[in-house]
């Protein structure tokens, strides 16, 4: 597979957002203290794709490839498979499945960049928003999968898109301490301000947290910013 999370966890271990769970909103004082304790679980994963839901249960031999879904064969990087269902029914290139994700979202999700640029080579739409208001952008940012990142930025897409209460992909990318997702959602004008149901802008995100560099590299955004 290609384009793995500049911090992914050990394998099997990939897990995607949806939703951010309601955290202890953090006052003044509070914000000021780095070393406060926070729930680790401050993102709930309702949406979480499984290796069983991808089709990859064990080990998925070719000969049962066939009788998998287009999306969880965009999740698995099988690109010719998934250029065969499009040949045989286009209309698959924008389905969603029963939470709202398309092809092109569970390819993002699990960073398989081959597929993402065929899909969207073959138009897919970057912008669709599903169920609980993931995007593609949300899902790679939250992998930290930042060539995917990248090049949905390049088509267009909305930055700073929040799902249900209000995660931003700046939000999914400092929850995971990718930094260079966070770099590159920065540099391309990602909203700083912007702060989850649960209260909790980026900077507040990442102090909680202990993530200094993410928050480092947010203080040197900011100050350019002042220039």
């Amino acid at each position: 597979m290609e384009g793995r999370g500049d911090d992914e966890a050990a394998d099997g271990q990939r897990v995607q957002p949806s939703n951010a769970n309601a955290c202890p909103s953090l006052s003044g004082d509070e914000k000021a203290n780095e070393s406060m304790e926070v729930d680790d679980d401050l993102f709930k994963h309702s949406t979480t794709l499984t290796n069983k839901q991808r089709g990859n249960e064990v080990t998925v031999r070719p000969a049962t490839l066939d009788s998998l879904s287009i999306h969880q064969l965009a999740a698995q990087g099988e690109v010719s498979q998934v250029a065969a269902h499009l040949s045989k029914d286009s209309s698959l290139l924008s389905s969603q499945d029963e939470r709202g994700f398309t092809p092109l979202m569970w390819a993002a999700a699990f960073g398989e960049k081959a597929v993402v640029d065929f899909l969207l080579e073959k138009g897919a739409d970057p912008k669709t928003i599903a169920r609980e208001r993931e995007s593609a952008l949300t899902l790679a940012s939250s992998g930290g999968y930042v060539d995917i990142v990248e090049a949905l930025l390049r088509h267009g897409v909305d930055i700073n898109t929040y799902d249900w209460n209000g995660g931003t992909p700046l939000l999914y990318a400092v929850r995971g301490n990718h930094i260079k997702c966070v770099e590159a959602l920065l540099a391309r004008g990602a909203d700083m301000t912007i702060e989850s149901d649960s209260g909790y802008s980026p900077m507040a995100l990442a102090v909680a947290l202990g993530h200094k560099k993410s928050r480092y590299t947010m203080h040197i955004f900011f100050f350019e910013k002042l220039r």
